[in-house]
C-alpha cells in the first residue's frame, strides 16, 4: 500500500487559498481516477476537484467552509500500486502552509492526527509558545476568529472532544473574566421566575457563495467611498415600442426593459470613460476601457451572482436579450464559466417588480460604478402645463468619489435618460 498525499493546484491566477463547498467524497471511500472529490471555490468561480490516483481515501483536509491554501494537502488516498511522482498529484507544499488537521467531514470522522504532525508556528494562534499551544486543534476559520479578537486558543478548552470550535470560542469570551472554564463549562445563571421564551434558534454557517458575497461587500463598502445619484425617468415611450417589438418578435427572446437599458449604458459610456472603468487602490491605477464588459446582477439560490456580457458593445436589443437569459440560465444552474463571472467594468442592477422606490446598490469592486433599476409605477406627470398618466422609473446609481465627480456622474445617468426617454436614439448611429 501506498499513501499518496494530493495537494491543492492552483486553480486561478493570484489565487492564494479556495473554500471547500462540496465534499463529493467521505473517509473510506473508494474512488476511481478522474472522480470528483471536491468542489474548491475562489473569488472568481467554483472549481470541481478530480482524484489523480484510483485508490481509498483516508484523510480529508477540512469542513465545508474551511480555506484550503494552494498547495497545502487536500485529500490523501492509500493506493495499492507505488504513488506518481508528486509533482503529478500538485504543487509542493508553500513553504508556510495551512496545518493539514484531520477532522470530521460531514459527520463522518477522520482518523485523528499525532500532534508532531501539526505546524506549530501556526496551531500557536501567534500568541504564546508554550508546550500547551503547540498541541491545540481548531479549523482555519476559528484560528482567524481567535487571532482578530486577540484570544490565545491555548487558554481555550474544548467543551468535547480535541477540536477547540466557535462554541468553545464564544463561551471563553462570555466568561473570561472569571476562571479558565473547564470544557465549556460555566457558571450557572440565578433561577428566573418569568416564563422562558420559545425562541428556536437556527445557527447557519455561512460558506460558499454567501460567504464571498459577504467578504466582497464588506470589503467594497470599507474601502470605496460610495456616492449615489437618483434620476427619475418617463419610459412611457420605450415601453410602447418595447410592447410592439415584442408583439413582432417571431422566434426571438421576450424583451424586457433591461436590453434597452444596457444599450442606453453603452451608449453613454463612450462620452464618459470615467465610469467604465476598474480602480487598482493598491497599485494606483484606474483603467479605463473602451469596450463595455457589462456585469449584470443575477439572483441564485446561492446567493447574488456577477455573470459578464462581455463587449456589451457589440450586441442589438435582440441579442443582449438572448445573452442575458443564456447567462442567467447557466449561472443559476451553476454552469457558467469562470471568464463569465469576472472581468466586468460597469454592473446593472435590477429588482424587477420588486425594485421599490430608490435603493443605494453597492459597487462590485473593483468597478467604479453601478446602475439599479427601480420599479416602474403609473402617475400623474405635469408637461406643459397639463396633467398626464405616464410610465415612471427611476435609476439608483452608486459611483466611487476617488474616480467618478459628482458632476460626471450626473452627466452620464442624465445621458441615459436622454437616450431611454427619446428611445429613436438607441438606434442612431
Amino acid at each position: 500500500m501506498a499513501r499518496v498525499p494530493f495537494r491543492l493546484p492552483d486553480i486561478g491566477e493570484g489565487i492564494a487559498e479556495a473554500e471547500i463547498v462540496t465534499w463529493h467524497v467521505q473517509v473510506g471511500d473508494r474512488v476511481e481516477e478522474d472522480q470528483p472529490v471536491a468542489d474548491m471555490m475562489t473569488d472568481k468561480a467554483t472549481v470541481e476537484m478530480a482524484a489523480p490516483v484510483s485508490g481509498r481515501v483516508i484523510e480529508l483536509a477540512g469542513v465545508v467552509g474551511d480555506q484550503i491554501a494552494i498547495g497545502s494537502t487536500l485529500v490523501v488516498f492509500e493506493t495499492e500500486a507505488e504513488p506518481a511522482a508528486e509533482s503529478d498529484l500538485g504543487p509542493a507544499e508553500p513553504q508556510a502552509p495551512v496545518p493539514f488537521v484531520p477532522s470530521e467531514v460531514e459527520g463522518h470522522a477522520t482518523s485523528a492526527a499525532p500532534a508532531a504532525r501539526v505546524s506549530t508556528s501556526l496551531d500557536t494562534n501567534g500568541e504564546k509558545g508554550n508546550s500547551d499551544a503547540r498541541k491545540v486543534l481548531a479549523s482555519p476559520a476559528v484560528r482567524q476568529r481567535a487571532r482578530e479578537l486577540g484570544v490565545d486558543l491555548a487558554d481555550v478548552l474544548p467543551a468535547a472532544g480535541e477540536r477547540i470550535k466557535h462554541s468553545d470560542l464564544d463561551a471563553f469570551l462570555k466568561y473570561q473574566g472569571g476562571l479558565k472554564y473547564q470544557g465549556g463549562a460555566a457558571p450557572s445563571a440565578p433561577a428566573r421566575t418569568t416564563v422562558a421564551s420559545q425562541d428556536e434558534i437556527e445557527e447557519i454557517k455561512v460558506t460558499g457563495l454567501r460567504r464571498r458575497i459577504a467578504e466582497n461587500m464588506a470589503e467594497s463598502k470599507r474601502r470605496i467611498p460610495h456616492f449615489a445619484y437618483v434620476e427619475e425617468l418617463d419610459v412611457t415611450a420605450i415601453e410602447a415600442l418595447r410592447q410592439a417589438m415584442n408583439a413582432a418578435r417571431g422566434e426571438r427572446p421576450k424583451l424586457t426593459m433591461l436590453p434597452f437599458l444596457i444599450r442606453a449604458i453603452v451608449k453613454a459610456a463612450a462620452d464618459f470613460p470615467m465610469v467604465n472603468a476598474r480602480y487598482d487602490d493598491e497599485a494606483g491605477v484606474v483603467a479605463r476601457h473602451s469596450a463595455v464588459h457589462l456585469g449584470m446582477a443575477t439572483q441564485t439560490d446561492a446567493g447574488l451572482s456577477v455573470p459578464v456580457i462581455r463587449d456589451a458593445q457589440g450586441f442589438d436589443v435582440w441579442g443582449l436579450a438572448a445573452e442575458i437569459v443564456r447567462l442567467a440560465d447557466a449561472t443559476r444552474r451553476g454552469k457558467a464559466k469562470r471568464e463569465e463571472l469576472s472581468g466586468s467594468t460597469i454592473t446593472l442592477t435590477s429588482l424587477g417588480a420588486l425594485g421599490g422606490i430608490v435603493s443605494t446598490p453597492v459597487i462590485n469592486r473593483p468597478e467604479v460604478a453601478i446602475v439599479g433599476v427601480n420599479r416602474m409605477v403609473e402617475r400623474p406627470v405635469v408637461i406643459e402645463g397639463r396633467i398626464e398618466v405616464r410610465k415612471m422609473m427611476n435609476l439608483s446609481s452608486s459611483f466611487d468619489h476617488r474616480v467618478v465627480d459628482g458632476m460626471d456622474a450626473a452627466k452620464f445617468i442624465q445621458a441615459i435618460r436622454r437616450l431611454i426617454e427619446v428611445p429613436a436614439l438607441l438606434f442612431a448611429d
